[in-house]
């Protein structure tokens, strides 16, 4: 099982609600991300600020720099911020991150731990992650299964192992156990 803290971008680059949308706008663009969690002076999430909420700050037709000219220096984002802020657990599984995601417009997720934010995940990390990770996980238990003597086929699909082989019940107690000593794994199979 893979948690958040694994795979987090820590620290957050983070806002205050008084931070105004030109600061946001510019902390979005060099450091070229997708939203800034919004944080009170515990280091609470309150919100976050997307590049959609600031883009729909800047005129139409725009010619010049909308960051001198288009975005009015007295907005602040605790005027723009969604909130509540959706988070996630620094201790949940990624799988958790990932329904989060598919049931939100948000490209990222705070991260929190004790209430604080401690990181930010995004999808095409989780993406990345997810992808890299079967590959790895596949490789891991096959290892550990030729390891044993044994020649089982080994499956992974989002962090689920099929393993194809095993016949007796201690085989397949066996073949469990191996593929869950490996960091990732979300469930095992084991067809008859």
């Amino acid at each position: 099982m893979m948690l958040v803290r694994e795979v987090m971008t820590s620290p957050a680059i983070t806002v205050t609600p008084y931070t105004t949308a030109r600061e946001a706008l510019r902390l979005l663009g060099e450091c070229q991300i997708t939203a800034l969690p919004v944080v009170d002076d515990d280091g609470i999430v309150v919100g976050v600020v997307s590049e959609a909420d600031l883009l729909a700050l800047v005129p139409d037709g725009l010619q010049s720099d909308p960051m001198l000219a288009g975005v009015p220096a007295t907005r602040r984002v605790r005027e723009l911020m969604t909130h509540p802020a959706v988070t996630v657990g620094a201790d949940s599984e990624v799988t958790e991150a990932v329904k989060l995601m598919r049931s939100t417009v948000m490209k990222s997720l705070p991260v929190v731990l004790n209430g604080r934010i401690v990181g930010v995940v995004s999808r095409s990390v989780l993406v990345r992650v997810l992808t890299h990770t079967d590959d790895r996980i596949r490789y891991e238990v096959t290892g550990l299964v030729r390891a044993e003597g044994v020649n089982w086929l080994v499956d992974v699909t989002n962090g689920v192992v099929t393993i194809n082989g095993p016949v007796t019940d201690r085989q397949r107690r066996d073949a469990e156990a191996i593929a869950r000593s490996v960091t990732g794994v979300v469930d095992v199979r084991i067809p008859w």
